[in-house]
């Protein structure tokens, strides 16, 4: 069936320039597209590739077209000069030194699992790697050292006002209040 009636064009894509008709306040509005593709093509925001300035999306948060474009940019970069200080292999060396001068047992229970031995700074400056600043112990009594001053069982809860009331009403007898 024909169109019983035929718009004149009255404005052109801003995108492909075709001539087609869009209402007179959409026009006022502002930008006028033939198709939801020239629109699509409006909203892309593209910046140059900062190699050879090819254009590029936004929204991929990339600074360059390809990998070629990438290896050219990072020419010249020098990666991993010397070893830079590495935490890993010095508390690796630390705790292989430590095992060496004082044996392979934890210093304050006497725990043999040497593998699972921890190193614990003595005045809590994880940087003061001071030999006398270091003890071997394992993960138990470095969870008593570290954690068990700020322990929920240490606050005043149900009554209980010590981590004392607590062990003695274990033991079957009753504590004094304090």
């Amino acid at each position: 069936m024909p169109e019983l009636y035929k718009r004149n064009p009255n404005t052109n894509c801003l995108i492909c320039k075709k001539l087609i008709y869009r209402r007179p306040i959409e026009i006022a509005r502002g930008k006028v597209f033939c198709s939801i593709v020239c629109y699509g093509i409006s909203q892309r925001k593209e910046i140059p590739c900062i190699v050879c300035g090819k254009l590029i999306l936004t929204g991929l948060n990339k600074k360059t077209c390809s990998r070629a474009c990438s290896n050219k940019n990072r020419k010249g970069i020098k990666y991993h000069l010397g070893r830079p200080k590495d935490k890993v292999k010095s508390q690796q060396a630390l705790k292989l030194k430590l095992l060496r001068e004082r044996g392979i047992i934890c210093e304050r229970c006497g725990y043999s699992k040497y593998e699972i031995l921890q190193i614990h700074h003595k005045n809590r400056d994880i940087n003061n790697n001071n030999i006398d600043n270091l003890e071997l112990i394992c993960p138990n009594c470095h969870y008593e050292e570290h954690l068990l001053e700020k322990s929920w069982l240490n606050k005043k809860k149900n009554g209980l006002k010590t981590l004392h009331q607590i062990n003695s009403l274990q033991r079957g007898g009753m504590a004094r209040e304090v």
